[in-house]
C-alpha cells in the first residue's frame, strides 16, 4: 500500500506549522487561522530549509579573507546605523508603522545613489508610478538614474533586476508581492517566506543590495513569519510618532556591523533630512524648575543630553498611580521602593509620573540618578541647578555605580555649557566641567 503523504497546516498569523487542522492556533492564539499547503508549498519550505545541504564543509584555514566593500547611503544617519554604508549583495528589512517614513526614507536614499551615478530600481506595489514622481519631485530625487516599476510580479521583477543590472533595489512593499507558484493570497506566510528567498539568492548571486519595506503586526513585530528576519543580513526599525518631527531608526540585526547605533532624523517638507545635532532635538536649555533634571545617555557611540521631568503629588487613592513614559515602569517602582527605604520619603501616599522630553526611550541605566534627583527634587518642591547633570546607575543597596564612556559623556555637556556633574566617580582626563563624587543616594541630598 502506498505510503499517504503528510499533510502540513500553517498559521497565516505568525507562520506556526503544524501536522493536523487546530481551530485556534497553539503559538499565537489567533482562530481559524491555520491553513493546509499545497504539496508544491510544502516542497517550497523544504528547498528554503535545506539550502546549504549541498555544500561540503571546508577547513576554515583554507577560506581567503573576504574584504567587503560599503558606499554611502546618502544619508549621513542611516550610514550609521549600517556600520559605515551599504553592502553590495547585501538583503535589508525595514519595519515601521504606517505614516513612519519608510517608503519616503528610502526613496529619498534612492534619489540620492542615482544622483552619485547608480542605477536604482524602486519597485512599487501601493502606489503608482505617477504618485511615486509626484512624491519624488517634493523630496528632489527626479534622477535619470532613478527607475520605477509598479508591479507586483515577482517573475517581472526578477527579470528586470537580472537583464538591466541594477546595483540597488527597493521593494515597497514585501506583503504586496506575489509569486505565480505560490496558490496564496499576497502577503501570506507561504508568499513572503517565498519571496524573500528568491530576493536573498538574487541579492547574492548578482551582488544586488535590496531594501524591502515590511508591515508591522498590532504588536510591533514585522507582519509575516519569523523566518524572514532570519533570512536577511540586517532589520531595521524605524520610530517616531507620525504627529511629531522627530523619527529615529534603530538595527536590530546586523551582519555587517553594530546594533547599538541609531539614526536620528527630522520629517521637514522636503522629507527626511539627517539631524545635524541629535541633542537639541530632545533638550534645550530652560530656567531651573522643581522635578526636572538633567543627564547625558549613550545611544551607541552618540552622546545625547536629555531632561528628565517628575511630577509628585499627592494621591487620592488608596493604590498611589505611577506612570513612565520614555522610562522602564518596573525600575521606576525600584528606585521609588529604594528612596523610601533609604530615605524614608513617604512615596507611598503619593502619585509619581516620569517624562523623559524629546519622546526617545532610555534603555541603559545611567539615567537612574537623574530619575531619583527629579524625584526628590518635586517631592520638595525645590528647583535643581540647571547647569548641573546627574549621572549614575543606583542598585537595590542605595549605592551609586560607574557607567561606561565617561568622557564622552562629559564632552557632550561642555558643547551645552554645563558646569558641574554629579557623578560616581571622577575620571582619570582632566575636563573642563567640574566633577563631584557621590557614591551612596542618602550623599544626594548635600547637593540639592
Amino acid at each position: 500500500m502506498a505510503k499517504k503523504s503528510l499533510n502540513l497546516f500553517e498559521c497565516q498569523h505568525c507562520g506556526f506549522q503544524s501536522t493536523k487542522w487546530m481551530g485556534k492556533c497553539s503559538n499565537c492564539g489567533a482562530w481559524e487561522s491555520l491553513v493546509e499547503l499545497t504539496p508544491s508549498q510544502i516542497q517550497s519550505i523544504k528547498e528554503t530549509n535545506t539550502m546549504l545541504s549541498n555544500t561540503s564543509a571546508t577547513s576554515i584555514t583554507s577560506i581567503e579573507y573576504e574584504n567587503v566593500v560599503k558606499f554611502s547611503s546618502s544619508q549621513e544617519e542611516l550610514d550609521i546605523v549600517l556600520g559605515g554604508g551599504i553592502v553590495p549583495g547585501g538583503l535589508y528589512l525595514v519595519g515601521g508603522s504606517p505614516g513612519v517614513g519608510k517608503s519616503t526614507l528610502l526613496l529619498k536614499v534612492a534619489g540620492g545613489l542615482a544622483k552619485n551615478g547608480k542605477k536604482v530600481l524602486y519597485v512599487s506595489g501601493e502606489e503608482s508610478a505617477g504618485q511615486i514622481k509626484l512624491r519624488a519631485q517634493r523630496l528632489d530625487c527626479v534622477e535619470e538614474n532613478l527607475y520605477l516599476l509598479n508591479e507586483i510580479d515577482l517573475n517581472s521583477i526578477k527579470s528586470n533586476l537580472v537583464t538591466k543590472e541594477y546595483p540597488v533595489c527597493v521593494i515597497d512593499s514585501i506583503q504586496t508581492i506575489y509569486s505565480p507558484q505560490i496558490t496564496s493570497a499576497p502577503g501570506s506566510i507561504s508568499q513572503v517566506r517565498e519571496i524573500t528567498f528568491e530576493l536573498m539568492r538574487l541579492a547574492k548571486q548578482y551582488n544586488i543590495a535590496i531594501f524591502i519595506i515590511g508591515h508591522i503586526t498590532k504588536e510591533g513585530s514585522i507582519a509575516g513569519p519569523r523566518v524572514l528576519e532570519h533570512m536577511v543580513d540586517t532589520v531595521l526599525y524605524f520610530e517616531g510618532d507620525p504627529s511629531r518631527e522627530l523619527r529615529m531608526l534603530r538595527g536590530f540585526k546586523n551582519r555587517f556591523g553594530t546594533t547599538s547605533e541609531i539614526g536620528i532624523f527630522e520629517m521637514k517638507a522636503e522629507g527626511l533630512v539627517s539631524a545635524k545635532n541629535a541633542s537639541k532635538l530632545f533638550f534645550s536649555q530652560r530656567k531651573a524648575s522643581s522635578g526636572s533634571a538633567i543627564t547625558v545617555i549613550l545611544e551607541g557611540s552618540r552622546a545625547i543630553v536629555l531632561e528628565i521631568q517628575a511630577l509628585v503629588s499627592e494621591s487620592s487613592f488608596a493604590v498611589p498611580k505611577r506612570s513612565a513614559t520614555g522610562f522602564d515602569s518596573n525600575r521606576l517602582n525600584m528606585l521609588l521602593a529604594l528612596l523610601e527605604k533609604k530615605l524614608e520619603i513617604p512615596l507611598n501616599h503619593y502619585d509619581v509620573f516620569v517624562n523623559v522630553t524629546g519622546g526617545i526611550k532610555i534603555n541603559e541605566t545611567s539615567a537612574d540618578l537623574a530619575l531619583i534627583a527629579s524625584v526628590i527634587s518635586s517631592f520638595k518642591n525645590r528647583p535643581l541647578n540647571n547647569t548641573t547633570v546627574f549621572m549614575g546607575e543606583v542598585s537595590l543597596t542605595g549605592d551609586i555605580r560607574e557607567i561606561s564612556n565617561i568622557d564622552t559623556r562629559l564632552k557632550e555637556m561642555e558643547s551645552y555649557g554645563f558646569s558641574k556633574a554629579i557623578i560616581p566617580k571622577k575620571p582619570s582626563t582632566s575636563s573642563k566641567i567640574k566633577c563631584y563624587e557621590v557614591t551612596e543616594v542618602t550623599k544626594l541630598l548635600d547637593w540639592m
